[in-house]
């Protein structure tokens, strides 16, 4: 797709996650322009662009994560309005995408909820759309409109070296993880290992055992999301059994369900990273690492400016 030549970049945010927002535009030294987002009194979400958006290059920054509903009709919403608005073309910034887990059909019955998503946002109108490790990267052939999948393990390289641990081993807390994980030990020169599981039912992980040498190693365990927790918990405790010495654990997106964060600072964990793609509150135990220097590359790149 070509980006319109010298359209205006304009970058705005919506009700998900003004913070990161802020930070993407102080990246690219220019300012968030002005959305309205207020509710009915029935619930409904009323958006209003208020300035003019006629022949801009627009992006959206709206990562769809809890209360996903809401916050997904509300990136529809804007969309819709800034075509409706003029905007030459329209990018969503969508750090966290929602649904992205309920990519295939898992029984008769059942919905492909995240092709259903993606196909909300471009029968409004959206000409590309950027994520963060998405939850299934195969989806990307799925989505009607051109995207941009980025690779959070870049942000938490640093992170990794910066704790300076001896005798490494980088650990997917299952077999679908095991690519991320190749990726981060190869970029941090440590040796791999998986934890076999068992998922009998949605939400709910039970860890088999450990298929690698980790005995008397330090372990980092690196995954796409936490949303209950279970999963890194339990796959910190099988760690554990199997004799790891020390315990880390990296997440890009901090969905944090109830209880979430309780799960995980009980765990046999010493220290815990996330990425700020979706809203987190702070915790001490919890380090957050910023996207936002690339997302604004990203944004750069996309329009064909020197990141």
């Amino acid at each position: 797709m070509t980006w319109p030549d010298g359209a205006a970049l304009k970058l705005i945010a919506g009700d998900a996650h003004r913070a990161l927002a802020e930070d993407v535009a102080r990246e690219l030294a220019i300012p968030l322009d002005p959305v309205e987002i207020t509710p009915f009194a029935d619930g409904e979400t009323r958006v209003l662009l208020t300035f003019d958006a006629r022949g801009t290059d627009l992006f959206v920054l709206q990562p769809t994560s809890p209360p996903v509903n809401d916050h997904l009709m509300t990136l529809a919403l804007i969309v819709d309005a800034a075509r409706a608005a003029g905007a030459a073309r329209v990018t969503a910034i969508v750090p966290y995408f929602g649904y992205a887990r309920q990519e295939r059909r898992s029984q008769v019955g059942a919905s492909l909820s995240a092709q259903v998503a993606a196909r909300l946002l471009a029968s409004v109108g959206l000409d590309h759309l950027v994520t963060l490790d998405l939850h299934a990267p195969a989806l990307e052939s799925a989505f009607p409109m051109p995207a941009t999948l980025l690779d959070c393990v870049e942000l938490f390289v640093p992170v990794v070296k910066s704790w300076g641990i001896p005798n490494l081993v980088v650990v997917s807390p299952d077999a679908g993880g095991m690519k991320r994980a190749q990726r981060l030990a190869a970029a941090v020169n440590a040796q791999l290992a998986v934890v076999a599981k068992e998922r009998p039912q949605p939400d709910r992980a039970v860890p088999l055992k450990v298929l690698g040498n980790v005995g008397d190693r330090s372990c980092v365990i690196v995954d796409d999301m936490a949303s209950t927790g279970r999963t890194l918990a339990g796959a910190a405790k099988a760690l554990e059994r199997a004799g790891a010495r020390e315990i880390h654990a990296i997440f890009t997106h901090a969905v944090m369900a109830p209880e979430a964060m309780e799960r995980l600072i009980t765990a046999p964990l010493k220290r815990i990273a996330t990425s700020d793609s979706i809203s987190v509150a702070r915790h001490p135990r919890l380090e957050v690492v910023s996207t936002a220097p690339s997302l604004a590359r990203t944004i750069r790149c996309l329009r064909g400016e020197n990141p």
